[in-house]
């Protein structure tokens, strides 16, 4: 993606199923969970590079000795970081112990990181700072090992202020006002409210103090504390939480808008925010890696049990589509095949556009992520091609000379790798994006690539604001002498902000949002930006719960073409001597190649919750407004 935005975070939960001496004698070490989870969150390292968390805990543990252990880093290679100071302590207290090599029980008493159950996240820090604090997992402590909460997601909720209002209703006095202490502290009073009543419960059976401990893990009902902390959330979420005694939970969001997917022999089991990550790590199949349904939570009890639960109950599925664009990694079985999908549904627009010239046109790539939808593109245009040679050489017949069969039969697209992405270069830059002159090297170009006069075509997975296409992308292809540019985003058009885990808050960041405003100026409309602002601030002030998106007004009196154009018009300048055209793919084929992940909102406006509606106009209202802030 030339315009990089972040996502929020990727999870990981592994649960050893055996005794750590089982995996000593399988696969030589009692480390063998610390060092899946290791590799579970680097396969998912492409979703979170600002921060990293890693959390395990022993069961069955004495009094005294240390059963929880957690590790955070915010630095440049956060993973990394954590990893090496694990691998550090260990390597230590085996050299100033040696009695502890080769005997897992005593490396299990006294080796921190070391247990049955462990967690592990990725983060972008796309909210608030990038610091220690806002790094998962978070801990609620307390000396009732029951009550001991560690949670992690990746997730974002917009009715942080009414949950928060729930929690002081309750009598709680929260530290801050971030989604997630709030959705922490809501699950952790549901837990300590079961365990007290419990505790009650099994006193009256004439247990002791020191009994009822073992008694109440066994009869804690894990899915009814999320029931009733998940009652009032609103947002995207799958959420995992580790219990001090032992059990564990993933939860996901009733409209499965933020993907989970577990796996589970008898040995392991693992849930992750990514398939391919669990079918590298664990080396199994594709189809025997299960999506968590919507609304559901998969518990794991201490005793091992699994069991997937119906949480909240299950609205119409909106799973993010832009997962599918460009999050997820690639070498998921499904996301190939529609990533592929998305470059072949585009490719009648990009004929159009060059007049279904392809002799004279070279089709590339902006890398990394489209080029897969590349791949799709090309298919397409030789399958386009093939068509064309077998109707010509069908109207010539059998009088078809040897030459004119080889002049019908060398046509191809032309394929070329124009663009070169400078990493090392954008993570310098990226640190001052005022230095327009540097932000115009990011990418480089291969010089002959292109003949003076030809078109050139290249796509991208999605087009957000447009600055790097502007002020880099389009200055170093004209450079080629093409005689056209066309862009090609694999995405429709980006218009409304996401409020549930990706970097997309301000509506004034989006080029289609300035193309629009572009247009009612041209048109003399403006009136009807202040109608929305006075409809947008009528429903801040209202109570009711039908909210509607009145930002789609914004849009609808220009056709998807119309922005197009007038996106090309912003993007191009004087200095650009060939023409330039953008091109974005419709949403009905964004739903034909993602025919399960439905969920648009940042393309049509349709939010799956009633809180993205808020969002989205309050988003206006700050843009009216001249505010540069989130609006959640």
């Amino acid at each position: 993606m030339s315009d990089a935005i972040k996502h929020e975070c990727g999870i990981s939960v592994i649960r050893l199923l055996k005794p750590l001496e089982y995996y000593k004698e399988k696969y030589g070490s009692a480390f063998y969970g610390v060092n899946k989870m290791y590799l579970m969150m680097e396969k998912q390292h492409n979703r979170g590079q600002d921060g990293a968390g890693f959390a395990s805990i022993k069961l069955d543990v004495e009094p005294g000795e240390r059963y929880m252990s957690r590790i955070r880093s915010c630095e440049q290679q956060p993973i990394q970081d954590i990893f090496a100071q694990i691998n550090d302590r260990i390597n230590n207290e085996l050299k100033e112990h040696p009695e502890y090599e080769g005997n897992v029980a005593l490396q299990k008493k006294n080796i921190p990181y070391i247990g049955e159950l462990l967690m592990g996240h990725v983060r972008y820090g796309t909210f608030g700072k990038n610091s220690i604090e806002s790094v998962h997992p978070f801990i609620r402590q307390n000396n009732w090992m029951h009550r001991n909460l560690i949670v992690a997601g990746n997730f974002n909720m917009t009715n942080v202020n009414e949950l928060f209002d729930n929690l002081v209703q309750l009598g709680q006095h929260p530290k801050e006002m971030a989604d997630t202490v709030t959705v922490m502290e809501k699950i952790g009073h549901f837990l300590d409210d079961a365990v007290a009543k419990l505790y009650k419960e099994i006193k009256k059976e004439g247990y002791s103090k020191k009994e009822a401990s073992a008694i109440i893990a066994e009869r804690l009902n894990v899915a009814k504390i999320l029931r009733r902390a998940a009652k009032n959330f609103d947002g995207g979420y799958a959420m995992a939480g580790l219990l001090g005694h032992g059990d564990a939970f993933v939860l996901r969001d009733p409209a499965g808008i933020r993907p989970a997917y577990y796996y589970k022999d008898d040995e392991i089991v693992v849930i992750a925010s990514e398939r391919p990550a669990i079918q590298t790590v664990f080396n199994v199949a594709y189809e025997k890696v299960k999506e968590l349904d919507p609304g559901h939570a998969i518990i794991i009890e201490k005793n091992g049990e699994t069991r997937i639960k119906r949480i909240v109950t299950p609205t119409e599925r909106k799973a993010c589509s832009f997962e599918r664009i460009y999050f997820s990694r690639g070498s998921d079985k499904e996301i190939y095949q529609e990533r592929k999908e998305l470059g072949r549904l585009v490719f009648p627009q990009i004929l159009k556009a060059i007049d279904s010239d392809i002799k004279n046109t070279v089709f590339s790539y902006i890398p990394n992520t489209a080029e897969t939808s590349f791949f799709g593109m090309v298919k397409e245009a030789q399958n386009y091609l093939n068509k064309k040679k077998e109707e010509e050489i069908l109207a010539i017949g059998a009088k078809i000379t040897s030459a004119e069969l080889h002049s019908i039969l060398e046509v191809r697209p032309r394929i070329e790798k124009v663009a070169i992405k400078d990493a090392k270069l954008r993570t310098f830059i990226t640190q001052d994006d005022s230095r327009d002159d540097l932000v115009a090297h990011v990418y480089d170009i291969s010089y002959g690539s292109v003949k003076k006069g030809d078109n050139l075509v290249i796509i991208d997975d999605s087009i957000v604001r447009g600055t790097t296409l502007k002020k880099s992308i389009l200055r170093i292809l004209d450079r080629l002498s093409p005689k056209k540019i066309i862009v090609v985003s694999s995405a429709p058009q980006i218009r409304y902000p996401d409020c549930y885990g990706i970097d997309m808050a301000k509506l004034e960041d989006f080029i289609a949002f300035k193309a629009a405003l572009a247009l009612h100026k041209d048109h003399g409309s403006m009136n009807l930006v202040d109608t929305i602002y006075e409809k947008c601030i009528q429903q801040v002030k209202s109570k009711d719960t039908d909210v509607i998106n009145y930002v789609k007004e914004f849009y609808a009196p220009f056709s998807a073409d119309q922005i197009s154009n007038k996106i090309g018009e912003l993007l191009s300048s004087d200095a650009i001597n060939a023409e330039v055209q953008i091109i974005y793919q419709t949403i009905s084929s964004l739903h034909a190649a993602c025919p399960k992940n439905l969920g648009d909102w940042y393309f049509t406006g349709n939010y799956p919750t009633p809180g993205g509606n808020r969002v989205v106009n309050k988003a206006f209202i700050n843009f009216y407004e001249g505010k540069n802030e989130r609006a959640y």
